[in-house]
């Protein structure tokens, strides 16, 4: 997870949400429909890894667990000693984790991950307390988070969605 390059693009494999859907699950507040996304996501394996290893645009490769998707990029950047921006509004989110959040539902370690490492993050500004909750929502089984040249973009995503990963972005 230390070779992203500056110019990079950021594949994400699987969506963001699962701290915050299993907080409304401890709670019973989940739905039917969530508990079964949640399932889904948490229960499908990383098989696109080894693969996406081989391709000599993909620079770094880590996955998204308990320090959520900001404590990993974090981690990667800093391994990397480069920077990296993410366009909040083009993450793969799971379908009503924002407003599972705005009713109250989050993990605790999404306030600690931002308290460990917030200092070495800057939001944009037009980004709340719900936005900064899912980017440090601890994900279990999260999904893959891929640094790659810009020409190894479209061949990293079709890797994914041949795999079922049907969510990345």
């Amino acid at each position: 997870n230390a070779g992203a390059q500056p110019g990079d693009r950021l594949v994400l494999g699987k969506p963001l949400g699962v701290g915050i859907y299993s907080a409304a699950l401890k709670k019973e507040r989940l739905s039917p429909d969530g508990y079964r996304a949640l399932i889904a996501s948490t229960t499908q394996l990383n098989t696109p890894g080894p693969v996406l290893a081989c391709l000599d645009g993909v620079h770094a490769v880590t996955d998204v667990a308990g320090f959520g998707l900001l404590g990993h990029l974090l981690g990667m950047c800093r391994g990397s000693k480069v920077g990296a921006r993410v366009d909040f509004a083009a993450l793969p989110l799971l379908g009503r984790a924002l407003e599972l959040i705005d009713a109250g539902y989050k993990a605790g370690a999404s306030r600690r991950n931002w308290g460990s490492f917030g200092h070495d993050v800057k939001l944009a500004e037009n980004l709340g307390d719900n936005e900064r909750t899912l980017l440090n929502d601890p994900q279990t089984a999260g999904g893959l988070l891929v640094s790659c040249s810009p020409d190894t973009v479209t061949e990293v995503l079709s890797i994914f969605l041949q795999q079922g990963f049907s969510h990345v972005s």
